[in-house]
């Protein structure tokens, strides 16, 4: 005689499997850690687009760029280290994660609120003259 699985137990497995696909969506699984394929040497931006104490989002490169003090540049990828989110604003010396209100310093990465608690990884960018590059 075959007794075929209890529906709780149905219930349960595909519950589980549910929330483990869901769960994958925001994971903190940074892989590409805000690579891009954007190559060496490409232009993002003439110096005078950034603003002096704040930043600029480029969203395709998956980088910000930032200019805390004039003619000082520094360039984070713009992936959350909380969740993986995009951020979406640079604003009174921070660049601002949407989800769950990360904030990170203009001038080192370094988390200014929480809930993140890694930096964003820093980026290499190269300033030549008016131009900011990708290095």
């Amino acid at each position: 005689m075959t007794h075929s699985p209890a529906r709780r137990t149905i219930l349960l497995a595909t519950g589980a499997a549910t929330l483990a696909v869901g769960c994958g969506e925001y994971g903190n699984d940074n892989s590409d850690s805000g690579s891009s394929s954007v190559k060496a040497g490409t232009e993002l931006a003439k110096t005078s687009d950034i603003p002096v104490g704040g930043g600029k989002i480029f969203k395709d490169e998956k980088v910000v760029v930032t200019q805390p003090k004039k003619g000082e540049f520094k360039a984070f990828s713009d992936i959350c280290t909380h969740q993986g989110c995009q951020v979406a604003s640079v604003s009174g010396g921070t660049i601002n994660c949407p989800c769950h209100g990360s904030k990170f310093n203009i001038t080192d990465g370094s988390v200014a609120h929480p809930p993140a608690n890694q930096p964003l990884p820093e980026k290499q960018i190269k300033v030549s003259g008016d131009s900011i590059e990708l290095a």
